[in-house]
């Protein structure tokens, strides 16, 4: 059994999708309908960048789901034939679910444009803040997280590996967290260069955007089950994804779960589509899986033939 998984806000860089593009109209396809629906030159942007205007949440959200789709086209594959479930890590969430069939490719450019800049606007630059425990498991982070939060916000945002968890919050709470993280059991706390805190309650205002956006649209029932962030546990109703894509905004990532889950579903073959930033997690998670990434032409062509 095979999961595809699909990367989250990080994995963008300058040049993305160049190569792909000149070896394939279906990417190049992808780019365009893209460029189409949210009116902007957005392939331009992560041909040639500037870095700091791709790594703006509003671009690099729709960015970096495009990337994924476009490797996804160029493989030639039918979905449903050759997974059995999706995921994604936040907006790859996104990502998986336009692979599976549930949005189309406009609507998830546009949905993921708006979810960029409602969560950039939720929380003013420089009141918010995120961090990365290093040697620390989800029990222990909640703890430095309770221990800093002193009456503000200071939450984990992703629970991504065994060694890795993330949290976010008041840049305060995040501050006093990494000064007391090394002395409560962690190995090392890292700031995030992120321009706000994502996946805590200070985005409410992000997820009612994002609830009323999503009134609008149409979900169909993805092929494949999807793994959700929010429970860590396969769905295929509409309705339910639509409520866990809101849920999604201000909830918990739970990455460790999900993969753990998926594992034990029998899934022994990941395919990270368009990046390489989720597979060293899953081998933490399950070190008996395999992991594959799909990124380059060449990746693309290994991988056909193992389908």
């Amino acid at each position: 059994m095979r999961a595809f998984i699909f990367p989250g806000q990080g994995s963008q860089a300058v040049g993305m999708g160049a190569a792909i593009a000149e070896a394939s109209r279906s990417a190049r396809d992808v780019f365009d309908e893209v460029d189409e629906a949210l009116g902007q030159n957005l392939f331009r942007l992560m041909r040639e960048g500037p870095d700091d205007e791709l790594k703006l949440t509003e671009n690099a959200q729709p960015a970096i789901m495009a990337h994924s789709i476009a490797v996804l086209r160029t493989m030639g594959v039918n979905l449903g034939d050759v997974a059995n479930f999706v995921a994604g890590h936040s907006l790859g969430e996104y990502s998986a679910l336009c692979a599976a069939g549930s949005f189309d490719l406009s609507t998830t450019a546009k949905l993921l444009k708006l979810r960029g800049q409602a969560m950039q606007q939720a929380v003013p630059v420089g009141q918010g803040a995120m961090a990365a425990l290093l040697g620390a498991d989800l029990a222990l982070a909640q703890k430095i997280a309770e221990a800093a939060a002193e009456g503000q916000v200071c939450t984990v945002a992703n629970d991504n590996d065994p060694s890795q968890v993330v949290i976010s919050g008041d840049k305060a709470a995040i501050d006093r967290a990494i000064a007391i993280a090394k002395d409560m059991g962690a190995k090392r706390a890292v700031p995030l260069p992120v321009s706000a805190p994502f996946h805590c309650p200070l985005m409410q205002p992000a997820a009612d955007a994002m609830l009323d956006a999503l009134s609008y649209v149409v979900v169909e029932q993805p092929r494949v089950p999807l793994f959700a962030n929010v429970t860590a546990q396969p769905e295929t109703d509409p309705d339910t994804i639509r409520g866990q894509l809101v849920d999604q905004v201000t909830g918990m990532v739970r990455w460790r779960e999900s993969v753990a889950n998926i594992f034990d579903a029998g899934v022994h073959e990941f395919v990270e589509v368009g990046g390489k930033v989720l597979g060293p997690m899953v081998k933490r998670i399950a070190p008996d899986a395999k992991v594959t990434s799909a990124v380059t032409i060449e990746d693309i062509e290994a991988m056909a033939k193992g389908f």
